[in-house]
């Protein structure tokens, strides 16, 4: 079985190695032992570091911490992206998404790296593929939505889409992240019809920050959860959300700081940290869940979720047309 993960690990700096909350996340992270593992959140001090060492920084962070961990985020360096680390920014602001990996368990294809960011990109998003044992390679998607746009968060997915795309289908992939919206996936209700798998969370919330989060025109009203960024990737089964195809009893992977621990939270509860599989990996997944160790619950204000497949029931590749 092949173990994969997601951690927006809170503003995982090199300055905290060592500290309290380093180590938690650490021992979180070694305590999921995943083979491959999507990473959010690696920022850097923009005020106080130039804007041409960003990337260093970054890099040294995630090196640092997938040491720490066990794993590798190792590259080969190229003259375009000279820091050898599976990792990517928007050019314009210091927060890295990453992509880590057991070597024993996980072989990166060479040539299939690729760092996006903006215009494509609130934050960046880092792909890659693996030699997993499967009739073709994985390929992996390390994405955090925009927090401050339903309509980007679309054009996110859009663009996740066309990268995963193949001629008529859709290569055996993974999609993991902070999503910052609730998932669009529908499961069988009481009474045969189909509901949301996440429930609508706003609807009796007053506060500013519901425009981020809401469909235009019912702040005050029924207050809908704007899911079209999932609808995107999840219509026609292009891919499926692990959690609800698998029926895992629901879990919330962010409300459990309270305020003033980290980051105001006005949301509560809900589950915005996503796994979706594609079409051919859907028939492979085994199981699904959220880490809720002490270790996950102290080292971020995001739970670790993951999920597990077999590579020799990922269907065979989809015929171009």
């Amino acid at each position: 079985m092949l173990k994969i993960g997601n951690y927006n690990a809170y503003k995982l700096c090199l300055d905290a190695r060592g500290s309290t909350a380093w180590l938690a996340r650490v021992k979180a992270v070694q305590e999921l032992a995943p083979d491959i593992l999507g990473l959010q959140e690696v920022v850097v001090d923009e005020a106080a570091i130039p804007c041409s060492q960003w990337d260093a920084i970054a890099a040294q962070t995630i090196t640092a911490f997938a040491e720490d961990c066990g794993l590798t985020a190792a590259v080969p360096a190229t003259p375009g992206r000279w820091h050898g680390m599976a990792m990517a920014a928007n050019a314009h602001r210091a927060w890295y998404t990453a992509a880590l990996w057991n070597p024993n368990t996980a072989a990166i294809v060479p040539d299939t790296y690729r760092p996006l960011g903006s215009p494509d990109f609130w934050h960046g998003l880092t792909t890659a593929a693996f030699d997993i044992g499967a009739p073709e390679p994985l390929t992996a998607v390390s994405y955090h939505g925009h927090p401050g746009s339903p309509l980007y968060r679309t054009e996110e997915a859009r663009r996740i889409k066309m990268i995963l795309r193949r001629t008529g289908g859709v290569k055996p992939a993974v999609a993991v992240g902070d999503f910052n919206a609730l998932s669009a996936a529908q499961v069988p209700c009481p009474d045969g019809t189909l509901g949301y798998y996440d429930a609508e969370v706003y609807a009796d919330q007053r506060h500013d920050d519901l425009e981020y989060q809401v469909q235009d025109g019912t702040i005050g009203g029924t207050q809908l959860a704007d899911r079209r960024q999932t609808e995107m990737l999840l219509r026609n089964g292009y891919m499926v959300d692990a959690a609800a195809h698998l029926g895992a009893p629901w879990q919330a992977t962010v409300g459990h700081w309270a305020d003033g621990q980290g980051d105001p939270d006005p949301w509560g509860e809900r589950r915005i940290d996503l796994i979706l599989v594609s079409r051919p990996v859907a028939p492979a997944l085994t199981a699904y869940g959220v880490l809720d160790s002490a270790a996950a619950l102290a080292g971020s204000d995001h739970r670790i979720v993951w999920t597990t497949l077999d590579p020799a029931l990922i269907t065979a590749p989809e015929a171009r047309r």
